[in-house]
């Protein structure tokens, strides 16, 4: 249960401000169908996440123990800093309406999240947890938290939204993540 709820919370505030996030609010102005593009999103953060689930299980398997705990406090890390970079959308990944809304939305936001810190994420809470199903369904929950509002509510909770605040709070997650990694709070217990 706790690798689902810290995958959940760190990606749901690492998404924040992030270019799938921007996406969201894009789409959402474009089509103004919500059901369509939250259904899309669920589906292609599935199906990115469970395949970064997967090369996060392969990489445990690949690598000794205590490789794999720096490979991760180091990556960890890297994600927070990475958190505090903001991210820059692409127009293009909102232009392909021939897919109508549904279409459209899954192939964009699954692209988008390709090599996404979400992505990155994913892969390295899997290695940590060795959990799969926990770790995925956190991370695709987190997706949903942060975007499902910006389907439904759009400009309203990006005006508001304090987005240097919130990436503050998730670089400082990843970082302390990394860091409790780097000196083996894992191996203390049980991960």
């Amino acid at each position: 249960m706790e690798a689902f709820l810290i995958s959940t919370g760190i990606v749901a505030l690492a998404e924040i401000g992030d270019k799938t996030q921007l996406l969201a609010f894009i789409l959402a102005a474009k089509f103004r169908k919500p059901v369509p593009i939250i259904l899309g999103i669920l589906l292609a953060t599935i199906a990115n996440h469970a395949f970064a689930g997967a090369l996060g299980a392969w990489l445990t398997d690949l690598m000794s123990p205590q490789t794999l705990r720096w490979v991760l406090g180091v990556s960890f890390i890297a994600m927070g800093i990475w958190t505090l970079i903001p991210d820059k959308f692409e127009e293009d990944d909102a232009r392909l309406a021939k897919f109508g809304v549904f279409g459209t939305t899954l192939v964009a936001f699954f692209l988008a999240e390709m090599g996404d810190k979400t992505q990155v994420a994913t892969i390295a809470l899997v290695a940590q947890y060795h959990t799969f199903f926990y770790v995925v369904a956190g991370t695709t929950a987190g997706m949903m938290i942060a975007n499902v509002p910006a389907v439904l509510l759009g400009d309203k909770i990006a005006q508001r939204m304090p987005v240097r605040v919130v990436h503050a709070i998730a670089a400082s997650i990843f970082a302390l993540l990394g860091i409790a990694t780097l000196f083996g709070a894992g191996e203390r217990l049980g991960f």
